[in-house]
Formats: C-alpha cells, sequence, structure tokens
C-alpha cells in the first residue's frame, strides 16, 4: 500500500506560489500515513511552448509517494521510480500476469516494462495483462504524456482534480485532506486508461482548454484480447425450460451436479488467499500476526481465515479483528419498550435503570456473537494455530465531539466514536452520505487493531494491538454469488432467472463505484492494506462463467440459497456453523449504523 500526489500546473516568475505550495504540503501529509516505510517527492518541470516569445512560464509536476512496504526482501523501495526522466507513483500489489519473485518488487517490475513502451496504447496493454490491485501514476519522458488509472474493479484509490479558473492545477492523490475549496475531487473512473498529453497541454496553455488534451484509452485492446483488462461478463445461459433445477434439500450432501464447481471454488479461492498471504515481509524478527481478517464470524470472512491457516507458518499467529459499537439509539430502543401504560413511579424507576445499563453498554453485537461462535469452529479445525481474536475493538459514543489528537488521554475512558468522526469524514472523502460513514467509522476502528485478546479461552482478557499490515477483507462474495436480498426479490417478481443475470451483471458493473475507493482510503490511514481473494480477477472469471443457477437459488430458505455454491464448499471443508449463517450487513453486524436515529443511507451527513 502506498499513497500517491502528483500536481502540475503553469508557473510563471512573476505569480505567487503560496498557495499552491501550501496544498501541495497539506496533501503529501495527508497521503504520507498511507505509507509509513518511505516518503520521497521528485519536481520536473516542463518549459511551456507558446506562440509569445514573451511567454516564460513553465509547467511544474510533482510526484510523491509514501511507501507501505509489502513485497520483496530487498531494503525498502523508495518511490517514485524514476530513470531517464521517467516517472511512476505505484500503488499495486501484481498477484498474476507477470513473473515475481519473492525477493522481487512489482512496482520494480513493472516500471521496467513501461519504459520500454513507446505509445499510451502500449502503456495500456502492460497493464492489461498484470492481475491485482493498483492505482497509478506514469510520466513517459519520450511521449512526454502522463498515464493514470486505477484497476478495472476499483480496488486502490485515486482522487483527479480537474483544473478550473479559480483552482488551476491538476491533482491526482490517494486521498485528499477532505473537504477543502482548493479543490474539487471525485474518483477517477475505471473505465479507462486516462492519458493527458503534456506537450500539447503547453501549447493550448489555458484551463479551459485542459480537457482537449486530456484523452481516454478502452481497457481492451482491438487487435488483441488480454485477461485482465476488464472483468469477465456473467454467463447469461439460462436452465432448460423441460429441465428445471432441482431443489436441493440441505447443505449436508453435495449434489452430484454441483460436486464439481464445489471443487473449483475451493481451489480457486484457495490460490487466491495463498497469493495475498505470502512472501510478506517481517518487519521485526518476532513472530508477530503479518496476517489478519476482518472478522464478522460470517461465511465470507470464515472461509478466507480458513485457507488463510493453509499457507501461513503454524506458529505465526492470525488476527481476527472484531469491533462493536456503542449505539446510544439501539441501547435506548431496547430496555425502554412501551412504558406507556406505567405509573408515574414505575416509569421513573424504570428510567433510572435504564440510565445505569446505558452507562454499562454490552458491546454484544450481532458480529461479536458471530464472531465469537466461529473463533469455537476455527479452534476445533486447526489445533495449534494461535487466533487473536482481537475483542474489545469497542467504540464507545459519547466522546464524538472532541478530537482524536486527544486519543492518548480518551484510550483510558476509552471513549471515541465521534472523536473521530472529522477524521473519518476526511479520509472518505469525497463519499459523503450516511451510509459511507456508518461503513467507513466500521471499518476504521476495525482495521486500527487496538482491542484485546486472551492467550487461551479462560485467561483474562489483556490489552493488544495488532502487527498484521495485510487485512484479508470478504467483499464480493455477494455481488458475485448472489447473496444480497435483492437477488431474492428480483427472481420472484421480476422475472426469474434471466432476471437475476441482469442484477448480477449490474452487481459487477457497480463494484468499482460502491465501496472500494472509500474502503482503501479509510483502511489505508492505519498503514495497513486490505486484500480482496473473491475480487482476484481470476475468481471473478470463474464464478461469471458459471451458470446462474449453480451460484444461488433464489427458491430456498435464506443461509442455504443465497450464496448457495459458497455455502456448499464452506460446509466441506467443515465449516458447519458458518456455512449456514445468514447474511448481515457490516454496518449493521457491529451497530455502527444509526448511530443517531434512524435516518436514510443515501442522505448527505450533516
Amino acid at each position: 500500500m502506498c499513497g500517491i500526489f502528483f500536481s502540475a500546473q503553469n508557473i510563471n516568475p512573476a505569480e505567487s506560489l503560496h498557495e499552491i505550495l501550501q496544498l501541495r504540503q497539506k496533501l503529501r501529509n495527508a497521503n504520507a500515513a498511507r505509507g509509513p516505510d518511505a516518503q520521497r517527492s521528485y519536481t520536473a518541470t516542463l518549459p511551456k511552448k507558446s506562440v509569445s516569445s514573451m511567454d516564460d512560464s513553465r509547467i511544474l509536476m510533482e510526484f510523491f509517494v509514501s511507501e507501505l512496504r509489502l513485497r520483496g526482501e530487498l531494503p525498502v523501495i523508495v518511490q517514485p521510480h524514476e530513470k531517464d526522466g521517467n516517472f511512476l507513483c505505484w500503488n499495486g500489489e501484481i498477484f498474476g500476469g507477470m513473473e515475481i519473485s519473492s525477493e522481487e518488487n512489482d512496482g520494480v517490475q513493472i516500471f521496467g516494462a513501461l519504459r520500454t513502451t513507446r505509445s499510451p496504447e502500449e502503456v495500456r496493454d502492460v497493464f492489461a495483462s498484470v492481475e491485482g490491485p493498483y492505482a497509478f501514476v506514469f510520466y513517459s519522458h519520450e511521449t512526454q504524456k502522463l498515464h493514470f488509472a486505477r484497476d478495472p474493479l476499483g480496488r486502490r484509490s485515486l482522487l483527479i482534480h480537474l483544473p478550473s479558473a479559480p483552482q488551476p492545477w491538476l491533482l491526482l492523490v490517494s486521498v485528499s485532506a477532505g473537504d477543502d475549496p482548493a479543490y474539487s475531487f471525485e474518483e477517477v473512473s475505471t473505465n479507462h486508461i486516462h492519458v493527458l498529453d503534456m506537450q500539447q497541454l503547453g501549447v493550448a496553455g489555458d484551463v479551459l482548454s485542459f480537457k482537449n488534451c486530456l484523452t481516454s484509452l478502452p481497457r481492451q485492446s482491438n487487435s488483441k484480447k488480454y485477461p485482465y483488462a476488464e472483468p469477465a461478463k456473467v454467463n447469461p445461459i439460462l436452465p432448460p425450460a423441460d429441465h428445471p433445477v432441482p431443489r436441493m434439500p440441505s447443505l449436508d450432501t453435495i449434489p452430484e451436479w454441483l460436486a464439481t464447481p464445489v471443487n473449483q471454488l475451493i481451489l480457486q479461492l484457495d490460490r487466491s488467499v495463498y497469493l495475498r498471504v505470502r512472501d510478506i515481509p517481517r518487519i521485526r524478527p518476532s513472530k508477530d500476526a503479518r496476517v489478519a481478517a476482518l472478522f464478522s464470524g460470517g461465511i465470507d470472512s470464515t472461509i478466507l481465515t480458513l485457507l488463510a491457516h493453509r499457507h501461513i507458518p503454524l506458529d505465526e499467529p492470525i488476527d481476527l479483528l472484531n469491533v462493536a459499537f456503542e449505539n446510544p439509539w439501539k441501547i435506548k430502543l431496547k430496555p425502554e419498550g412501551n412504558i406507556g401504560g406505567l405509573s408515574k413511579r414505575e416509569k421513573k424507576k424504570r428510567t433510572l435503570q435504564n440510565d445505569t445499563e446505558s452507562q454499562e453498554a454490552s458491546y454484544m453485537v450481532p458480529d461479536r456473537v458471530t464472531g465469537l461462535q466461529e473463533l469455537v469452529e476455527l479452534r476445533r479445525l486447526c489445533p495449534g494455530r494461535r487466533w487473536n481474536f482481537v475483542s474489545k475493538i469497542n467504540v464507545p459514543y459519547e466522546v464524538s465531539l472532541f478530537s482524536l489528537r486527544i486519543y492518548a488521554s480518551l484510550i483510558r475512558t476509552p471513549q471515541e466514536s465521534q472523536a473521530a468522526r472529522p477524521i473519518i469524514e476526511a479520509l472518505m472523502f469525497p463519499s459523503k452520505t450516511v451510509m459511507d460513514l456508518s461503513l467507513a467509522q466500521a471499518l476504521y476502528f476495525a482495521s486500527r487493531g487496538v482491542g484485546c485478546i486472551r492467550e487461551h479461552p479462560g485467561a483474562d482478557p489483556a490489552g493488544y494491538s495488532s502487527t498484521a499490515r495485510v487485512l484479508l477483507n470478504g467483499l464480493g462474495s455477494d455481488e458475485l454469488l448472489g447473496g444480497y436480498g435483492r437477488h431474492r426479490t428480483t427472481f420472484t417478481h421480476a422475472g426469474g432467472w434471466e432476471s437475476v443475470i441482469k442484477e448480477l451483471q449490474l452487481e459487477i458493473e457497480r463494484i468499482p463505484t460502491r465501496n472500494l475507493g472509500r474502503d482503501d482510503r479509510v483502511i489505508s490511514s492505519h498503514g495497513k492494506e486490505t486484500r480482496h481473494p473473491f475480487l482476484d480477477l481470476n475468481v471473478v472469471s470463474f464464478l461469471t462463467g458459471l451458470p446462474v443457477y449453480m451460484k444461488l437459488d433464489p427458491r430456498l430458505e435464506l443461509g442455504v440459497g443465497d450464496k448457495m455454491l459458497l455455502r456448499l464448499a464452506a460446509h466441506k471443508l467443515g465449516l458447519v456453523e458458518a456455512s449456514s449463517r445468514k447474511k448481515k450487513a457490516m454496518q449493521f453486524g457491529s451497530q455502527s449504523a444509526r448511530m443517531d436515529g434512524e435516518k436514510r443511507g443515501d442522505l448527505l451527513i450533516a
């Protein structure tokens, strides 16, 4: 994980640079937290070609990267990569399409490939041939073109501010410094590789002509099909009309017609997890955890955790990060009930009792309960593994109005959910709905990994801060395997299997714009990286290639028919409890949603 910051603007010796210099420093600082291992900045100037001999202004470019070392055994690679006037700001991991040994750094490798390119189309083809999450900014000295993009699923954040009359600079960043009048950020579209002709920009000069210098290349070449240029399409095959899909009676027995897909899914996921947990450098010589799971006890996080166990040395712990929020609205709702018919004395007594219970707020939220249940199952299946179930990632509500800068004093109380709110809002920007905040809060505190663990089941809890820099995330399974309630509704009310196929295709197309950029900005603020095994493009290709009726069956009850194929796989691996567990969205399982009462998720936060 790295933090990228790029800026470009016209500079004139007669003009003051004070405003842009301050802005650049603010954005460098915002992106430094993403890469605590190293930071470096390069500046380069281009003569501004102009029809006027009196115009001696230039184009100033700055390339800044903060580095989080997660690949290669070499000393920390300090970005940006630079050679012969070429620059690469790289925030990504390559898990396929390019041979990279455990001693090598993927950024170095891809920079070598990019330096041999002679056109934007060749740059596009380099990225179309590799699999992994990425965002990048690459400047080619030979063509004087700037290239930038995110991977086809948008697993890494990249924001862009286009020049305007009051803000005449180009900015590309992994994360902003929050809402600010100096810029207007939006997420870079994943549909194209974007190319800015810096030479032509110099001729054009003014802000209004900027867009004429910016082109967008389709991700897939017309002359050759590349495997990782874009996600595969959902298989449109319907079940034969004269052979209805048989109903599966339970998860206990795998039907013969699903045996091969179940085995293939296990193999695909296992390979994806292996690639994401191997070769993570040790920051210190001790056997501290290098991998953690964002762990709710649901089927997605549990099956990934079990597969990670296969590929991590047995003497190394795995951290299970489980977050719970003190939700005053929920706490008040539970004990009060209907007190309308009580006497004044009974009402007063009930109120006093409720106040006491509120002060001793329970953190046994749904995800804490299921997380503890799955801890028992993992211990049964994986004897000898030390599971650091990081509970007491408990987030009290009351101090929300203070600044997180006083966190050192708050951790004793500890009350902090709203104390962190301004920081979380700045990190998730330009996302700014009620739903965004609910999810971002849960991810922020879970990924920080500060809580308590028990050395063994009967031990007292002890304070713990997770050392893991790689966090496994189950996002993507619902979109690929039909895990949302709307898939059942679509089947029942909108036209059966054909409607479900269309809905699943929409799910894949929406993935880049819904969660991933926001989640990346929030989690990376702790110098950690989230990895999504379900969103490996090879896994996506396998699952989209299966007929829809092999992945889900909306005719069956919840906990069986939704994500049916994954449930069968989990059951086969021994995860009997997890295999039938019903879905609960993260914001409701952790109770980070509706902290201030009922509000529509699409409303903008105040």
